[in-house]
């Protein structure tokens, strides 16, 4: 059963549990270190990026992984987050679960808002790396399209830089799959 936001107390220790309890009412909720963070819709551009770059990866997506939007990655029982675009372990989708564990998450992707521009660019891929996800993406809008992408050092648990794409580059990678995304078939006309 879930409760109205009025109903819960306020607390300064929320856990990933604490979450389930709240009605499917399509506000985005995260838990940093125990904080409820509430953040506002994405902006149109942010929406039609992620819609855009997810029907791209699933296009040659293998049949071991799926591709997924906003779903919640519990971290540890302290922080749980929504990655705006997910890759995950074909077994764990099978749950049509609305979360998944950090370690059936292979990419995170994040882009960048301007009312959670640190939690985006430095935060959220501190948690995720220490979590053990492979691959981290971080999308920028700002100044035209551009998508940095990570991968895990998995000894020192932080991410190595392996591509920068901007303009009308291609994302070009050979893992987690074979990728081949023209940046101009993902920007938003808006953009």
């Amino acid at each position: 059963m879930t409760a109205a936001m009025s109903d819960m107390p306020p607390k300064d220790d929320w856990t990933s549990d604490d979450l389930d309890r709240f009605p499917e009412d399509g506000i985005r909720r995260e838990i940093f270190d125990g904080v409820l963070h509430v953040t506002p819709s994405p902006s149109s551009v942010h929406q039609s990026l992620a819609l855009l770059l997810g029907a791209a990866l699933m296009h040659g997506c293998p049949d071991e992984f799926f591709v997924s939007q906003a779903n919640d990655v519990v971290v540890d029982p302290s922080r749980r987050f929504a990655p705006d675009l997910l890759v995950v372990n074909f077994e764990a989708a099978k749950s049509r679960s609305h979360k998944f564990a950090a370690a059936d998450v292979v990419l995170a992707a994040e882009i960048v808002s301007s009312s959670t521009t640190g939690i985006d660019r430095v935060s959220k891929p501190t948690f995720y790396a220490q979590a053990g996800i492979q691959f981290f993406w971080l999308i920028e809008t700002i100044d035209g399209l551009s998508v940095s992408v990570f991968e895990l050092d998995p000894v020192d648990k932080h991410y190595e830089q392996i591509g920068i794409f901007t303009s009308d580059d291609t994302i070009s990678l050979d893992r987690p799959w074979p990728i081949e995304i023209p940046l101009s078939t993902i920007r938003p006309r808006n953009l």
